[in-house]
C-alpha cells in the first residue's frame, strides 16, 4: 500500500513525524509531501498567483512553498511514482472539530486526497484542555494505528473523509472511541486582539479564546471534551437539503420581481 502523508503545520512539525509513524504500521511505501512553513487555517486554498517551489529533503520526502491542497495535488500528479492508495493528513497541533473543519488545512489535505480518488483520513491531537499548550503526541501515536486499522477494515464511501480527533489526555486515560457528527459551538471562540507596533501602526493578532461550549451528546465536541477519540465522517457537499425543499415551495419558475419601495 502506497501512503501519502501531508499536514498544515509544516514539514518539520512533530505531528507529521507522529503521522509517519502511524503510516509505517501499514506500509514501508510512505511518502511525505508537506508545506515548507505552517499553513494553519489555509482551508482548501490553492496557490494560483505565485510559483510553487519544491525542495527534496530525502527519499520520498518533499517540502513545498504552498498549501496542503497544493501538496497533495503535486504529490499525486508529479512527485510520487504512482497514485497513493491512502492519504493521511496531520497529526494536527490542536483539535479540528465543529466549525474548525471549514478552515482547517489538515482537513483540506484529506479532502484533496479524496477528490483525487484516494481514501483519506485527517488526524488531530487536541490540546489546551489540561491547562497546558503542549499537545500529548504520545496519545495520537498510541491510538492512531488502531483507529486507522479499524477504519481500513470497515471502509467508507469514496466521497467521504474521515476526521479523527484524539483527546487531550494521556494514552491510558482515553475513555473510548465515538463515531460522531460535526458539532457547533454555542459561543464565539475566534477573536482578534488589537495591538500597536513599534512604529505606532495598528495591527491585529487572531486567535482562539479557549472557552468551552456545552455541546450535545453525539457530537465531536462532546466526545473530545469527555476524553474520547472522535471519528467524524465528512464530505464536501455543504447543501442544507431541508432549506432546499422549503424554498422550492415558494421560489421557482419565473425570476421573482422586487416590489417597488413605497
Amino acid at each position: 500500500m502506497r501512503i501519502l502523508c501531508t499536514n498544515d503545520d509544516g514539514i518539520h512539525a512533530p505531528g507529521l513525524a507522529v503521522l509517519e509513524g502511524i503510516a509505517r504500521h501499514f506500509s514501508d511505501d510512505v511518502w511525505i509531501v508537506a508545506p515548507e512553513t505552517e499553513q494553519s487555517g489555509a482551508s482548501r486554498a490553492l496557490t494560483l498567483t505565485a510559483p510553487i517551489r519544491v525542495r527534496s529533503i530525502g527519499a520520498r520526502r518533499f517540502a513545498l512553498t504552498g498549501t496542503p491542497t497544493d501538496c497533495v495535488t503535486l504529490a499525486v500528479h508529479d512527485l510520487m511514482d504512482g497514485p497513493p492508495d491512502l492519504v493521511l493528513s496531520g497529526v494536527n497541533n490542536g483539535q479540528n472539530i465543529a466549525e474548525d473543519v471549514t478552515f482547517s488545512g489538515t482537513i483540506a489535505g484529506a479532502m484533496q486526497g479524496m477528490a483525487l480518488g484516494a481514501p483519506s483520513v485527517a488526524f488531530s491531537q487536541a490540546r489546551g484542555f489540561r491547562g497546558e499548550t503542549s499537545p500529548l503526541w504520545e496519545t495520537a501515536a498510541a491510538h492512531g494505528p488502531g483507529v486507522l486499522g479499524a477504519l481500513l477494515k470497515h471502509g467508507w464511501p469514496s466521497n467521504v473523509v474521515m476526521n479523527v480527533n484524539f483527546p487531550d489526555r494521556a494514552p491510558e486515560e482515553v475513555a473510548g472511541v465515538d463515531v460522531t457528527v460535526q458539532g457547533r459551538r454555542d459561543n464565539r471562540v475566534l477573536f482578534a486582539e488589537k495591538r500597536t507596533d513599534l512604529r505606532g501602526q495598528t495591527y491585529y493578532w487572531q486567535g482562539f479564546n479557549g472557552q468551552l461550549s456545552d455541546p450535545p451528546a453525539g457530537t465531536d465536541l462532546r466526545a473530545v471534551y469527555d476524553g474520547r477519540i472522535s471519528i467524524t465522517p465528512l464530505h464536501v457537499d455543504l447543501t442544507e437539503r431541508d432549506v432546499v425543499h422549503r424554498l422550492k415551495g415558494v421560489i421557482g419558475g419565473a425570476p421573482p420581481k422586487l416590489e417597488p419601495r413605497g
